[in-house]
C-alpha cells in the first residue's frame, strides 16, 4: 500500500514538474515580445530562482569543495546555456518547435559516444536517433525548404548541445563513492548560472519599465510581473524540485516517459495561450521525436562503461535525478 502511494505521489510530482517546465516558454515569450531581451528574461529567471534556493545552497555548501567542476558545468551548460539558447530561439520560432529540437540532446549524446568516444551503441539506441531526427524533419517541414527561421532553429540546437555538454560532464564527474544531492547541485548551478548571465546579459541596461506594464498573450493583456513570477517560482524552482523528488519515487524509465510530456504540454499551452498552431505532420513528427528521444535517453550509458550502449537501469539514483533536472528548459 505504501509503495503504491509513493509511486502515485511520484507520478503526480513528475506531472507537476513537466507542466511547470512546459509553461516556461509560454510565459517568457510575451515578455520578450513586450520589449525584454531574451538574455534579460533568462537572467531574471535564473537570478530569481537562485535567491529562492539560497537556503538549499547553504545547506550543501560542502559541494563547493567536493564537486566544483560539476557545479560549474551545471551552471554554465544546464542552466545558463540551455535556457539562454532556448529563450533566444522562442523569440524567433514557435515554443513547441524549439523544445522539440532541444529533445534531440539524448540522440546527440549517443552520437558523441559513437563517433567521438568510438564506443559501440545498440540497435535500439540507433533506432532512437533515427526516429528523433526523422521526427524533427517533420516538425520543421523540411520538404518545404526549411520554412522556419534558420537562426531560431540553430539557437534551439544550441540548447540541445548545451544539454549534451552537461550529460558528458556529469558522466565524467560522477563518483559513486562520493554521491551528491541533486538539490544542492541545482541550487549552486542556479547561483553559478546567475553569475555568468550577469556578465553576459548586463541587466543594468534592462528595460525595467516593461515589468511594470502588461504583456500581450494572444490578444489578452497579462501583468508582466505575474508572468515573471510564474517563470521564477513555478517554471524554475517548483519544476526543478518536483522533478528531482519525483525521480526518487519512480523508476528512471517512468520518470523519463513523464519528462517527455514537457514538450507536449508546452506545445498545447502555446497553442491555447499564444495561438501557435502546429499542422498535423508537425504534431506526428513531434510524437516521433519524443519516442526517439526517450529510447535514446534510456540507452545512454555512463562514460566509464566499456559495454555497448544497452537499455536503461545503469545509472545511479543521483545521476537519474540530475538527468531529470537538466532536461527542463
Amino acid at each position: 500500500m505504501h509503495a503504491s502511494q509513493g509511486r502515485s505521489a511520484g507520478l503526480g510530482l513528475a506531472l507537476a514538474s513537466a507542466f511547470a517546465f512546459g509553461g516556461s516558454g509560454v510565459a517568457a515569450k510575451p515578455l520578450i515580445e513586450a520589449g525584454l531581451d531574451p538574455l534579460h528574461v533568462v537572467w531574471l529567471r535564473v537570478a530569481g530562482a537562485a535567491l529562492v534556493m539560497l537556503p538549499v545552497a547553504w545547506r550543501h555548501r560542502d559541494l563547493l569543495r567536493r564537486k566544483p567542476a560539476l557545479l560549474a558545468g551545471f551552471g554554465l551548460l544546464a542552466v545558463a546555456g540551455v535556457q539562454a539558447f532556448y529563450f533566444a530561439s522562442i523569440s524567433r520560432i514557435p515554443v513547441g518547435v524549439a523544445l522539440l529540437i532541444e529533445y534531440l540532446a539524448p540522440a546527440l549524446v549517443l552520437g558523441w559516444v559513437r563517433f567521438v568516444q568510438r564506443r559501440p551503441v545498440t540497435r535500439a539506441a540507433a533506432l532512437g536517433v533515427v526516429l528523433a531526427v526523422g521526427g524533427l524533419a517533420c516538425v520543421v517541414q523540411i520538404w518545404s525548404g526549411l520554412s522556419f527561421d534558420l537562426i531560431g532553429l540553430l539557437l534551439a540546437l544550441g540548447a540541445a548541445c548545451c544539454q549534451v555538454g552537461y550529460f558528458v560532464l556529469s558522466d565524467q564527474s560522477g563518483d559513486e563513492s562520493d554521491p551528491v544531492d541533486p538539490l544542492g547541485v541545482i541550487a549552486y548551478g542556479l547561483l553559478f548560472g546567475a553569475l555568468v548571465l550577469t556578465v553576459v546579459a548586463r541587466p543594468w541596461g534592462m528595460e525595467w519599465s516593461v515589468l511594470a506594464g502588461r504583456a500581450d498573450m494572444d490578444g489578452t493583456g497579462v501583468p508582466a510581473w505575474l508572468l515573471l513570477g510564474w517563470i521564477v517560482l513555478i517554471a524554475t524552482v517548483l519544476a526543478y524540485v518536483t522533478g528531482v523528488v519525483s525521480v526518487r519515487r519512480l523508476s528512471p524509465q517512468v520518470a523519463g516517459v513523464v519528462a517527455c510530456l514537457e514538450a507536449v504540454i508546452a506545445t498545447v499551452l502555446a497553442w491555447v495561450l499564444l495561438g501557435e498552431h502546429l499542422e498535423a505532420p508537425q504534431i506526428i513528427g513531434g510524437a516521433v521525436v519524443l519516442v526517439g528521444a526517450f529510447i535514446a535517453q534510456s540507452s545512454t550509458p555512463k562514460a566509464a562503461s566499456a559495454e555497448p550502449v544497452a537499455g536503461s537501469g545503469k545509472n545511479t539514483r543521483d545521476e537519474s535525478e540530475l538527468s531529470a533536472a537538466r532536461t527542463g528548459a
